[in-house]
């Protein structure tokens, strides 16, 4: 909470909006800070104000199109650079739930059938920031890193070599309920950090892998997400890719959040990296969230 404060006073100062009892919503890569006058506050990491920019712009973009999601405060100029942490202001949406695969499914669909917009996206790069979460990751032994990063080698190498699949277009890079928020009337979708240009398999395998790594989601709820989008990602022959890359990215965050904090997530991170190396029988591996 501390490291985030600082800059979201900062900002809030800069922007002349109030931050007098601002409440912590969540804090993890990014912060969310409640606001008064139903204003929510996202602080940034170091060094990412060009990727809140484009956040921004794949927002407004979004709502020019006709898809409900979550829309920057247009009354400010944005992002704002605090030491090099950017602060963006957001409208508060209306009471809400998280989103279930079949709500995300639709919003998806319309996703990847807008044409690319005319600003620029970016590809999308399934491989930031593994290498430095691997040789970060102070909990594991040396040969397990010698291992990730082979596992990362043969996975790019996979990753060159996917084979044809749905027409390449704009993802939203981190689709999952989580970042659907369900009100009283309408659907939204949030959280524009990893918008890019790319297949549309990769948002659909993250739903797939909450069924299949995870188990979180009942067989009959990836049906309705299928039968809601129109296409199971499971049958693709370049599945797996996919599915071993998010596997991968999801127990090196896991071993990030370990070398931070250890007694709370050393665990969870092991059981992870065990289950890749094939320790811990075959899929569902039950994981269990972190952050």
């Amino acid at each position: 909470m501390a490291g985030t404060i600082t800059p979201l006073l900062a900002a809030c100062a800069l922007a002349g909006l109030p931050a007098e009892g601002a409440s912590l919503i969540r804090e993890g890569e990014n912060a969310l800070w409640r606001l008064p006058g139903g204003v929510v506050a996202r602080v940034g990491r170091t060094g990412q104000t060009a990727a809140a920019s484009r956040e921004l712009a794949v927002a407004r973009w979004l709502f020019e199109c006709g898809v409900p999601s979550v829309r920057p405060l247009e009354s400010i100029a944005q992002p704002l650079d605090i030491d090099g942490r950017p602060v963006t202001f957001w409208h508060q949406l209306p009471p809400h739930a998280h989103g279930t695969a079949a709500d995300l499914a639709p919003l998806l669909r319309r996703l990847h059938q807008l044409p690319v917009p005319s600003f620029a996206l970016g590809h999308l790069d399934p491989f930031v920031r593994l290498t430095l979460r691997i040789d970060g990751a102070s909990t594991v032994r040396p040969p397990d890193k010698v291992w990730l990063h082979g596992r990362l080698t043969d996975l790019r190498a996979a990753w060159a070599g996917l084979p044809p699949g749905l027409p390449a277009g704009v993802v939203h890079g981190d689709a999952w309920g989580g970042n659907v928020a369900v009100t009283a009337s309408t659907t939204y979708l949030l959280d524009f950090e990893r918008t890019s240009l790319g297949p549309p398999e990769w948002d659909l395998t993250a739903v797939a892998v909450e069924q299949g790594v995870f188990d979180t989601a009942t067989p009959e709820e990836y049906a309705a997400f299928c039968e809601a989008y129109g296409t199971d990602v499971t049958t693709w022959p370049g599945y797996p890719v996919l599915r071993d890359l998010r596997e991968l990215r999801l127990t090196c965050y896991a071993l990030q959040l370990a070398a931070d904090d250890p007694d709370r997530h050393r665990t969870e991170a092991h059981h992870r990296l065990a289950c890749l190396r094939g320790e811990a029988g075959p899929r569902p591996w039950h994981w269990s969230a972190v952050s």
